[in-house]
Formats: C-alpha cells, structure tokens, sequence
C-alpha cells in the first residue's frame, strides 16, 4: 500500500472497547476510521471519523462499509464471514482474511484443521445428540468440557460437566442440539497463557512476551507479565504460535491462548484472531501495543520492535454484582495516587453483573511489587450502577 497513510480510510466491523482502542492508536498517525456497530453509542461512537449503525450479520452494513474505505478490519470474530469473502473476491482488502475467520469461528474446525496440521490440541469430539454427549462422557471421563462450536465468548457456550448428573443439564443447556456442539477432554493444565503475535502481510513476524492468564467464572480476571514460565516452556509457546499464524496465513495481530500442563506440554486452547483482551497490557508495558502492532499489520507497515518495557499486571475492571443501569465509576482518584498505575474506562453507557468496562495496568520493578498495588486497586476502583438488583 504505497499512498500517503494519513489518507487511508480504515473500516472496523465493532465499536467496542477493541475498536476503540484500535481508533485511538490510529489517530495517531492520522488514520480516518469507519465503524460498523450495532450500537449508536457504542465506545468508540465518540471520537471515530464515521459510524454506521447496523449488525454485524447485515450484508447491506457491511458493503456500505466497504465501500467508503480502504481497508476493512474487525474486533469480533462473530460477523459475517460469507460477507467478506465476497467482497474480498472483488477487490476489497479485508486483515485477517475473511477465510481465516472462516476457520476460526467454527471451534471444532478449528481444532481439526490445528490437529491436522501438527499443532497440540486437547482431545475432542463433535456431539450431534445426547447419546453422542453419554458415549464422550464415557470415553473421556469427567470433568468434560461441553461447548457450542460457533458463538461463544468469557465463558458463554461453555458448560464443564463434572459428573454423570450433570450431563443432561448441560446438554439443555447449549440448547438441547440446537446448535452444533463438540466436547474437549478437560485438561489440568498449570498454567494458562497468551501468546499475542504480529504477521504483516508479507510474513514477518513479532511476538509479545507471553503473559499468564487468570480467571474467574470464564472470565479474565488478570494478566500477569512476562508469564511465570520457564524458558523451555516459553520457547515451546512461542514456536506453536509462529507455526499457528503461518498455517492460518494470518496477517494481523492474533491471540493464542495455550495451557500448560505438569509435564511442560503447551496446548493450543483457542485462537482469536484479532487484537485481544489478555494483550491490553501492551499498551504501557511495551515498545509498541498490540493495537499499532495491529494497524502497521494490515497496512504494510513494517512491524514494530517488540520490547517489554517493565513487568507487571493487567486486571479487568467489572460491573460489581449487585448493580445494573447506568454506570458509574468509583475509586479512580484513589487509584491513580498510586505510582504505575494505567486507568482504561470504555465509556460504556450501562453496567451490569461481570461486565467488562475497563481494565488497570499497572507496573512495577518486579511482579510481587506491582501485585501489591494490584490488590489495593481491586478494592478500590468500582463500578456501579443506578439499580441494586
């Protein structure tokens, strides 16, 4: 792409926290953005260029994004891949490739096409019954992860059977059938991370120190930086995520997430292929963030440098329990009197149980120091709503 980048018309299928850090970053550089988004008031409807409003499913929203940019992208890999493939079959450029998305969105074929080119994935299988579901159980033994192939995300679609009596329930649960399901040996894993990797579109590669994951009810809860992993393990992850963007012939800035188990195995889990939560910490604790990383990607830009800058923790800000509507953050003032400490707040309208409204960096000298600060932020900053529920 040889014209001037200040005059590049950038489209982004979502609004959302991603997007709108995807936008900030390009402003940078002074990138004009189009979004899609189903939402008039999503996060990033204050400061992009252009928004449509319209879903993600739409075909007639997704070509009129097309066709006022010139280049498409997208934060949520739940959209209309058929879309895209035609119109990247009549010229448009469209990072990642609408085919690679292909891949990904379906999770079974996603694991066959990693298993099939030589890349370690849990053991598995797709369930077309509740018979299926019995047979798994028995071959697998229990605790079984039973998960929707298409459309989950922080734990929807998911279901971990931990007993014979659960199976039915879980069954009925991911819709009785519904929906194509698979089930994945459960694995005892050590350790969970990240690896968030760069591909420009002529195959250069850099990959950002792996990061250790922590969650709570599916959901990430924080991001410890550089993962606790030892150099064997690293060097494993690495190569599995090197070896993983070029089968997918990705170009972008992808996320593979892998467990770790006792014996020093690394797994591929899942893929996405966009920028992702567990890869926020970049944006202070890196040469260059997963964002600009992202934008140089599908622009052909030559990739940034990737260096840790300090250690340190990224914890997700969410919607406290009892609290819905209208949101409202509390404890930012506090917080931010700490040294190191990095505040990102979506600006998402309303709150409500578990939802994801912003997230802390904060870095330290060392991890245990920037732990300690980690622990007086979580019992600082809130978010509330208008309604006790």
């Amino acid at each position: 792409m040889n014209q001037d980048i200040s005059q590049i018309k950038v489209g982004i299928v979502g609004g959302g926290q991603l997007g709108k850090m995807m936008v900030l970053e390009g402003k940078k550089m002074g990138i004009y953005f189009v979004v899609l988004d189903p939402n008039a008031d999503c996060p990033a409807a204050s400061i992009v260029d252009e928004l449509i409003v319209g879903d993600f499913y739409d075909p007639l929203k997704i070509k009129k994004l097309a066709e006022k940019c010139d280049v498409i992208t997208y934060e949520f890999e739940h959209i209309n891949a058929e879309v895209l493939i035609d119109l990247q079959k009549s010229g448009h450029k469209i990072y990642p490739s609408p085919h690679t998305l292909m891949k990904i969105q379906d999770k079974a074929y996603q694991k066959q096409f990693l298993q099939s080119n030589d890349i370690p994935v849990a053991n598995f299988e797709v369930i077309d019954s509740l018979d299926d579901l019995n047979r798994a159980v028995e071959t697998f033994g229990v605790p079984l992860l039973l998960k929707s192939c298409r459309g989950g995300y922080d734990g929807k679609g998911n279901y971990l059977i931990k007993s014979h009596d659960e199976i039915e329930e879980a069954y009925k649960a991911l819709g009785e059938g519904v929906w194509k399901l698979m089930v994945e040996e459960f694995v005892p894993f050590t350790k969970e991370i990240s690896v968030v990797v760069g591909r420009g579109i002529s195959g250069d590669l850099e990959v950002f120190p792996l990061c250790e994951n922590l969650h709570e009810n599916n959901i990430l809860k924080m991001t410890i930086f550089p993962a606790r992993v030892n150099d064997i393990v690293a060097t494993k992850a690495k190569e599995l995520a090197f070896k993983t963007m070029e089968v997918l012939e990705g170009v972008g800035v992808f996320c593979i997430e892998m467990f770790v188990t006792e014996e020093e195995d690394v797994l591929v889990n899942e893929i996405a292929p966009r920028t992702h939560n567990s890869g926020h910490y970049t944006i202070e604790g890196c040469s260059i963030s997963q964002f600009g990383q992202h934008i140089r990607s599908i622009l052909e830009l030559p990739l940034g440098k990737v260096q840790l800058n300090r250690a340190g923790v990224m914890i997700n800000i969410l919607g406290e329990a009892n609290y819905r509507g209208k949101a409202k953050l509390v404890g930012a003032k506090e917080a931010l009197a700490l040294p190191q400490v990095f505040l990102h707040y979506y600006g998402k309208i309303t709150t409500s149980p578990y939802r994801k409204v912003g997230h802390v960096t904060i870095l330290g000298d060392t991890i245990d120091e920037a732990f300690e600060r980690a622990e007086i932020v979580k019992n600082t900053i809130k978010v509330i709503g208008e309604e006790v529920i």
